[in-house]
């Protein structure tokens, strides 16, 4: 199975996950400042290029009743110029995951850690970003297990 890239979209940051080459864990992968839409792209395909990355998993940030609301609407934006970029090309899919919650799960796990308010600032966008990717690949092996 090739690797997939997590993203945990925020205004100010991206971060970002890997998963291994079996496509069973995710893990952190580094926090990228946002510099605007085409600038993020870049910097987002550089990375899956790098890493030989087949599918890209974006969290979108659904209301409670699972609609798009403001903020889901902004990472749309992003996700929609990352298939703009890829264009035809079938090697690289890009998708969206849903992430409720997953910002709030990560900072409870790094407070139950007893990190700092300042590590946990520097970590918790690429762990919510893992914490997505993660829980993609469960549902890629439960429907498999289906099978």
């Amino acid at each position: 199975m090739a690797r997939m890239l997590g993203l945990d979209v925020g205004s100010k940051t991206i971060g970002l996950a890997i998963s291994d080459e079996l496509g069973l864990a995710a893990h952190p992968l580094e926090k990228l400042m946002r510099r605007g839409t085409q600038a993020d792209v870049e910097a987002i395909m550089s990375r899956a290029r790098d890493a030989g990355v087949t599918t890209i998993v974006v969290g979108l940030p659904l209301s409670l009743e699972g609609e798009l609301g403001p903020r889901a609407r902004r990472v749309m934006v992003l996700v929609d110029a990352l298939k703009a970029a890829y264009g035809p090309d079938p090697s690289v899919v890009t998708m969206t995951w849903d992430e409720r919650f997953s910002t709030i799960a990560v900072e409870r796990v790094l407070i139950d850690a007893d990190l700092s308010r300042a590590r946990r600032k520097e970590v918790v966008d690429k762990q919510a970003a893992a914490y997505i990717l993660q829980g993609y690949l469960d549902s890629l092996r439960s429907r498999s297990d289906d099978d």
